[in-house]
């Protein structure tokens, strides 16, 4: 008999994987419903779905391994980075999907909430949460919708050798803005954000990318801290917003 695995566990999903198969728990029926259309409009390798049965979906295994992990090295080659920029040009190169995603003044509202409760909650430095904020208004600046993974941590991005295998996690998947897949991919990782921008294949602004990595991370740190994350770990969020000092 197989070995059950917890992957992430926390109050609002949890994934298991069995063998050769993940099975997600998600609390939120929509999560799911979004994911499961992404995968089949993404023009990029995704998961084969086995079966669906609310609240859990069941996935195949991928190929290979994570590109990476935040918080530590990659071991991944320049090649295999630059083929994951690639495939996120793909990706917004695609049909938008028809649903939404997170719209510029909900972004700086939640930037406005999530600051107000670092700080009054003395979670970080008052002087770290300013600079970063002052970084982070950065991102919030019109821009031209494209389809969006929405979540592109390096660990969802699976490689074998220099080619891309499959992306995995599209549950925030929706419209939104290119620069914040590849701020995500690369935060914590930024040696190889040339890498990535080589394979995208076309001119970005990486002020904005280093903006999207402070509202990332800014946005981020109370989640984790209440599911039992820590966002200081070595090369995590809090690393991240140290660097814009």
């Amino acid at each position: 008999m197989n070995e059950v695995e917890v992957v992430v566990a926390h109050s609002e999903r949890a994934t298991l994987r069995v063998g050769d198969v993940f099975l997600k728990i998600d609390a939120d029926r929509t999560r799911t419903d979004v994911e499961v259309r992404a995968m089949a409009m993404a023009p990029v390798p995704t998961p084969e779905v086995l079966w669906r049965k609310p609240p859990v979906l069941a996935l195949a295994a991928l190929p290979g391994t994570a590109l990476g992990r935040l918080g530590e090295p990659s071991t991944a080659s320049p090649a295999a980075w630059a083929a994951a920029g690639a495939a996120v040009r793909r990706l917004h190169d695609a049909p938008l999907p028809p649903w939404p995603g997170r719209s510029l003044d909900a972004l700086a509202s939640a930037l406005d909430a999530e600051c107000a409760w670092l700080v009054a909650n003395d979670v970080l430095p008052v002087g770290l949460v300013t600079r970063n904020r002052r970084v982070a208004e950065g991102a919030l600046r019109p821009w031209t919708p494209v389809f969006t993974h929405g979540d592109l941590q390096v660990a969802h991005v699976f490689v074998d050798g220099d080619e891309i295998t499959g992306v995995v996690d599209w549950s925030e998947a929706g419209r939104g803005d290119a620069l914040y897949d590849l701020a995500v991919l690369t935060l914590g990782h930024e040696e190889h954000l040339g890498d990535v921008v080589a394979g995208y294949g076309t001119d970005v602004d990486l002020d904005v990318i280093r903006a999207w990595w402070s509202l990332r991370s800014l946005l981020t740190v109370r989640w984790l801290v209440e599911h039992g994350f820590d966002p200081a770990s070595p090369g995590c969020e809090v690393d991240v917003l140290r660097a814009r000092l």
